[in-house]
This record gives C-alpha cells, structure tokens and sequence, in this order.
C-alpha cells in the first residue's frame, strides 16, 4: 500500500476519533478544572496516557469486544456514575464556586481514564474500522488524537475556571452521553435475550 493511501486511512482514523472524543474532553475538563495549573497538566496527560493505553487495548481486541453483549450497557451506567459525581460535588460548593472537579491530583487521573473507559469503545470501533486492519496506523491516530484531547480538555478546564456556569452544560452533556450509551446497550441486551 502506498504512503497516499496510508495518508488518508491516517487522516480517517484521526476525523473519527476527534468527531467522537469531543465528550471526553468535557469530562476531562471537569475532572480537572478545580486544580492548580501544575497538577492540571499532570493529570492531564496522566490520564490521557491511562486512556491511551485503555484505547490501544480495546482496538488490540476490537472485534471481541463488538461481541460482547451489555458492555455498552455498562460502559452508560459506568459514565453516569461520573455525571452524578460531578454533579453532587458542584452541588456543594458555595454560589458562584466552582467545585466540579476532584481536588486531589489522584482522583482526577482515575476519573479521567474511568470515564475514558466508559466512553471510548464506540470511538475505538470506529477507528479500528476506519484503520483497515493498519495497527501502526491505528495506534498512531490515537496517539495524536488523545494528545489533541488533553489539549482540548486543558482550554475548557481554563474556561470553566472563568465561567463556573458551562460545568453544569458539560455535566449535562456527559450524563446526555452515558442515557445514550444505556438506551443502545439496553437494547443491545434485550435483543440478545428475546432470540
């Protein structure tokens, strides 16, 4: 296969896994937002590196995995888990504080790979399809796809920190995702069971 046909299954698998990572920067975000820029970054990419690897993994085994009746199931339930989370933290902060996010470096990493668990299997299937059966194309795309991630995650975090408001429309936005993910895998199972 030629560099020009390998350029663009590169460029597929890096279009869908932005087009489907775009929840997963909010989640990031507000995982974040409450920490100090240092410790923002270090759970920024200690997280993404967990969720790159989650992801690199899932792809590994993407086909199983499509196999795999209720994961979609657990995976919306899993993420919901993290809305409501967030939700009752930002819940008990004072008016006009923002207390979305985890203050403690270690708990953001395990909410950002946790969500990243929950949320990432549609976007690994995708990739895996779009990258042919390429695995260096594939573990490329997501490499620069998690990094272009984190950085995203890192100027909504910025801008959660300025406006405490838009926690509430990512919160929304995660839990819109997770009620999705639960719909499909519901009925995912409820097929699989009425045969």
């Amino acid at each position: 296969m030629d560099i020009l046909a390998l350029s663009a299954i590169l460029a597929q698998v890096l279009l869908i896994d932005l087009v489907l990572a775009g929840d997963n920067a909010i989640v990031i975000a507000l995982s974040v937002a409450k920490l100090s820029p240092d410790q923002r970054r270090t759970a920024i990419l200690a997280g993404i590196g967990g969720a790159m690897l989650v992801r690199i993994l899932f792809a590994l085994v993407a086909v199983k995995l499509m196999a795999i009746i209720g994961l979609t199931l657990a995976g919306g339930v899993l993420l919901l888990w993290v809305a409501w989370k967030t939700a009752r933290e930002l819940k008990g902060g004072e008016a006009g504080e923002f207390t979305a996010a985890p203050v403690s470096l270690k708990a953001a990493i395990w909410r950002i790979v946790m969500a990243d668990i929950s949320m990432s299997l549609d976007n690994v299937l995708g990739v895996a399809g779009a990258a042919r059966g390429h695995m260096a194309v594939l573990a490329l795309g997501l490499v620069l796809s998690v990094g272009l991630m984190g950085l995203a995650a890192a100027q909504v975090a910025r801008l959660m920190q300025r406006f405490p408001g838009l926690a509430w429309g990512g919160i929304a936005i995660v839990a819109y995702v997770a009620l999705d993910m639960i719909w499909t895998g519901w009925h995912e199972v409820a097929a699989h069971f009425a045969l």
